[in-house]
């Protein structure tokens, strides 16, 4: 598994894909699929059969994974999508946007 720098909880941007220039936030991160889930992106439709938690069963809406590399982070400052570095400040590494040199 290697080290992402998208977690959940950013703000992101689709950069490439069917999805492109829709913009959410992260729910999930799969590092061993480096896939995530991000909010009212990427949508499928799902058929459920009925149980006890829907009786009624039917198609559900849900977001479906999207890799990585089609997301980007968007920038606090200027609010555009943004490449992200780590550097070393005391004894933490920390995220900075690439862009605005800000820490996130």
């Amino acid at each position: 598994m290697i080290k992402l720098k998208i977690k959940s909880g950013d703000t992101v941007k689709v950069i490439a894909g069917d999805h492109k220039g829709s913009e959410g936030k992260v729910l999930r991160v799969d590092r061993e699929k480096n896939k995530a889930i991000v909010e009212g992106v990427n949508m499928v439709s799902k058929h459920t059969k009925p149980s006890a938690k829907s009786p009624q069963g039917g198609i559900v809406k849900k977001e479906a994974p999207i890799h990585i590399s089609n997301i980007a982070l968007i920038d606090p400052k200027s609010k555009k999508a943004t490449r992200v570095g780590m550097k070393v400040e005391g004894d933490k590494k920390v995220r900075f946007s690439k862009k605005s040199n800000q820490v996130l």
